[in-house]
């Protein structure tokens, strides 16, 4: 097995000791295991492929979303301007 040297503030290592055994486990065991999770993580994400890919991406964003529509531009400055006059008027 190898044997890694780590470089950490103390109060990371404080709160990492702390986390550890409160899950019962050694701060060398809690860390394979958190590296293990971004691992798996990361390896999860597979990048898009093909322009259909990424088409096929947002088109199940879009679903998600439900019915309604996105403000566009004008309409999100037009609630800044009223925003910014009703906080004007109370100075």
């Amino acid at each position: 097995m190898a044997r890694v040297q780590l470089v950490i503030p103390d109060e990371d290592r404080d709160r990492f000791v702390h986390q550890a055994r409160s899950e019962g486990m050694t701060l060398s065991a809690w860390l394979r295991a958190a590296a293990r999770r971004r691992l798996e993580e990361q390896q999860q994400a597979h990048p898009f492929e093909s322009p259909a890919d990424l088409e096929e991406f947002f088109s199940a964003c879009d679903a998600l979303e439900g019915p309604g529509r996105e403000p566009d531009w004008q309409e999100h400055l037009a609630v800044i301007d009223e925003s910014r006059k009703r906080d004007a008027s109370k100075t």
